[in-house]
């Protein structure tokens, strides 16, 4: 892959972080909290959790509780950012190094595995 190529799949990645952010950022200017997740994000995130904790009723209530505690510190599009981080980094080559190896997404995953622990110890 060119330095070039490289380049714009760094600035594309990005680009889809900024884009997927973009709906939140438009409703917290419209007085809704920034941390308001969209319903989808939600059964995302419960979904998942459930999958890695249990299928029981129980394990429903604490995936909830450990989302809106993960919304109440991180506002979704620093939270769509640092999973967009996470999947760049799963791949191959310059891209998956520029996203490995560059401080300012370190501290994007950083808030999102603190926000993370945070809502483990309120809800689990």
């Amino acid at each position: 892959m060119t330095a070039r190529r490289a380049d714009f799949a760094v600035l594309a990645g990005v680009a889809l972080a900024l884009a997927l952010a973009g709906p939140s950022a438009a409703r917290a200017g419209e007085g809704e909290p920034a941390n308001d997740y969209p319903t989808d994000a939600r059964a995302d995130y419960v979904f998942a959790c459930m999958a890695a904790n249990g299928q029981t009723r129980e394990v429903l209530g604490k995936c909830s509780c450990s989302l809106d505690a993960l919304a109440s510190i991180l506002p979704f599009d620093k939270y769509v950012a640092a999973e967009t981080v996470l999947s760049m980094r799963q791949g191959a080559g310059r891209t998956a190094n520029t996203f490995s190896n560059t401080p300012r997404f370190d501290d994007m995953v950083a808030d999102l595995r603190r926000a993370q622990a945070e809502a483990e110890i309120r809800c689990f």
